[in-house]
């Protein structure tokens, strides 16, 4: 007689209640760090993954694992990125006491919320476990990452040397854990038993995790729109628009979906545009593109995601003239009879012809009532008459001037935002944020409350209520 081994296979749910316990355990040995130790530990983890050799390393599997984007993309934000987030928030204090506000009496502690369960993009692999690692580990909190399964090796292999590191600084490598074999079910479990989600992904598992029970923090949908009016230097706009729509071949949900063009600069800049590689695409070709990159129910290919431009053409059946890096597609409407106004995460750029600033506006508001509202807009003007009208007149979280989106909307050198991977989009996006989500968005604060030491007198009714009263008698 043959004896039958019998396989024990937990759930989910077990399995993820095992590793909550290995982060809970963990998280609970740094909860009494002091500024210097958390901040050891942060430089350890991005120098691990960082660091000559090993970020070549890193950006050649990802581009070989996922099939996304390039190596050159994927270099500069595993390499640059994760130098830049860190010298972003080495500098923050985020244990002890945060604020003293002597006139209100009030003192702010910060307190660890515990572990963080993190989803991953497979398009942005390579930067996003480290990004927000590190901005939960500055919090004194754990984390467990769970991957998208099309980048599951690249999410492992980053989380082990981050592990790694921490185990040589002396610290619990559980502060660091990668989901390694990533399911819905699994992920589900992970949202649901963790203390803070920290969602990137598409649309239904951002969903998913303010769903969850759990408090979440999750983005919106990105469809930028870019203006360019007739104050901008052309040569610079169409230089910077180019290196956001290429960058990692357009796997940032930041990269520059619809471009605006007034009237009077319409044909000049479309032309410089075209210098910069850029292909105006004729109305079969553009038939042609929309039938492949999204099906009848109006469902986004994902074989053309972060693709090079002449694999896209290829696909839809038309050559490229030679150097050309993405594609044009002139568009006047907006809404689902109109996809190339929608997200495409791809290099294929939607451009329209607006009358004025005015209509620019009026444009980037129903381009993005359909997709993207909250997310980003940006323009390219030497006019702050232009830009801040724009600022006002759009329900956006973030405007981006005369930089390239892409490489902006998350913080960059140049600019003053918070570096990140996560871009809360506001009640517009259905988030719970508009922020650049960073350690702050991840501990609890402890208000202590003094009294006064003269207490306030209400105001009179006149001061209060002033010319209200006559009117309402």
């Amino acid at each position: 007689m043959v004896e039958q081994k019998v396989t024990s296979q937990i759930s989910p749910e077990e399995e993820v209640r095992g590793l909550i316990e290995r982060s809970r355990i963990a998280q609970q040995q740094i909860e009494g760090y002091d500024q210097a130790q958390v901040d050891a530990l942060i430089r350890a983890m991005v120098w691990s993954v960082a660091k000559p050799g090993i970020a070549e390393e890193i950006a050649q599997f990802a581009v070989d694992e996922t099939q996304l984007g390039n190596y050159d993309g994927k270099y500069l934000k595993i390499q640059r990125k994760t130098r830049a987030t860190l010298m972003d928030i080495i500098d923050d204090k985020s244990v002890g006491v945060l604020e003293e506000d002597s006139e209100r009496a009030l003192v702010k502690i910060a307190k660890p919320m515990g572990v963080i369960g993190a989803l991953a993009p497979s398009t942005n692999p390579e930067a996003t476990p480290v990004i927000k690692a590190i901005h939960a580990i500055k919090g004194r909190n754990s984390i467990i990452i769970a991957p998208h399964p099309r980048a599951k090796l690249t999410n492992k292999k980053i989380c082990d040397y981050m592990r790694a590191a921490l185990e040589k600084m002396g610290a619990p490598a559980d502060l660091v854990i990668a989901i390694e074999v990533p399911s819905l079910d699994t992920t589900n479990e992970l949202m649901k038993q963790c203390d803070r989600v920290l969602a990137t992904g598409g649309g239904a598992m951002v969903t998913a995790a303010y769903s969850s029970g759990t408090p979440a923090l999750g983005v919106g949908v990105g469809n930028a729109v870019i203006t360019v009016d007739e104050t901008a230097d052309l040569d610079d706009a169409a230089e910077k628009i180019r290196m956001s729509k290429t960058l990692d071949l357009a796997a940032s949900c930041s990269a520059d979906n619809s471009v605006l063009l007034v009237d009077k600069i319409y044909d000049d800049m479309l032309q410089k545009l075209k210098d910069q590689g850029g292909y105006l695409v004729t109305a079969d070709e553009k038939a042609e593109l929309q039938t492949t990159l999204w099906d009848d129910e109006g469902h986004l290919n994902t074989a053309i995601v972060a693709q090079p431009a002449s694999k896209i053409a290829a696909m839809a059946g038309f050559d490229l003239p030679s150097g050309t890096q993405f594609l044009m597609v002139a568009e006047k409407g907006w809404g689902a009879q109109f996809p190339f106004s929608g997200e495409k995460l791809s290099v294929v750029m939607t451009v329209y012809r607006a009358r004025d600033i005015d209509h620019a506006i009026e444009l980037t508001n129903n381009i993005q009532s359909y997709q993207g509202q909250g997310h980003s807009c940006g323009i390219y003007s030497n006019s702050d008459e232009n830009i801040m009208k724009l600022a006002y007149a759009t329900k956006t979280s973030r405007v981006m001037v005369n930089q390239p989106q892409a490489a902006s909307n998350s913080g960059n050198l140049w600019n003053g935002m918070r570096q990140t991977f996560s871009l809360g989009c506001g009640s517009w996006g259905g988030n719970g944020t508009n922020n650049n989500i960073s350690w702050r968005d991840l501990i609890n604060e402890t208000w202590v409350s003094k009294p006064l030491a003269q207490s306030k007198e209400l105001a009179s009714d006149e001061v209060l209520f002033g010319d209200v009263m006559k009117k309402l008698g």
